[in-house]
């Protein structure tokens, strides 16, 4: 059963995935900071979405849909519009080139993420083992 994107119940698998991925985890076990992922509406998509990941040494502390951007204070911000995070979603291009070439931006220490490429890369894989759904 898939499960509809925005909602905390999408944080909720994706936090699920992340916990139980031995991949991320090795991949990750140095990375710490949290982050938001927002969603852009574009032509395509009307929708603006915010999910909060506190990631720590490879496992997620806490995964939730955020209303108000103002809520935290994440030490990254990775955004984009609809069309170009669904591109990264259904592994039609890699996010660590999205955010090299401007598609996706990038708010934090792009030090560290260039460090850790295959976390990005583990991450999104953890965001793409589920089956999603997205609203009209």
């Amino acid at each position: 059963m898939a499960t509809l994107f925005g909602t905390q119940e999408w944080a909720d698998a994706l936090k699920k995935e992340i916990d139980n991925s031995q991949a991320y985890k090795e991949a990750a076990k140095n990375w710490e900071g949290d982050l938001y992922i927002i969603i852009e509406p574009d032509a395509s998509y009307k929708h603006r979405h915010i999910v909060y990941l506190d990631l720590w040494h490879g496992e997620c502390r806490e995964a939730s849909l955020i209303e108000d951007e103002g809520e935290k204070s994440p030490a990254y911000r990775i955004f984009g519009p609809f069309i170009d995070m669904k591109k990264i979603l259904d592994k039609e291009v890699d996010p660590v080139r999205s955010m090299m070439t401007g598609k996706i931006k990038v708010k934090g220490d792009m030090g560290q993420i260039m460090r850790m490429p295959r976390a990005a890369v583990e991450l999104v894989n953890c965001m793409t083992s589920f089956e999603t759904e997205f609203p009209d």
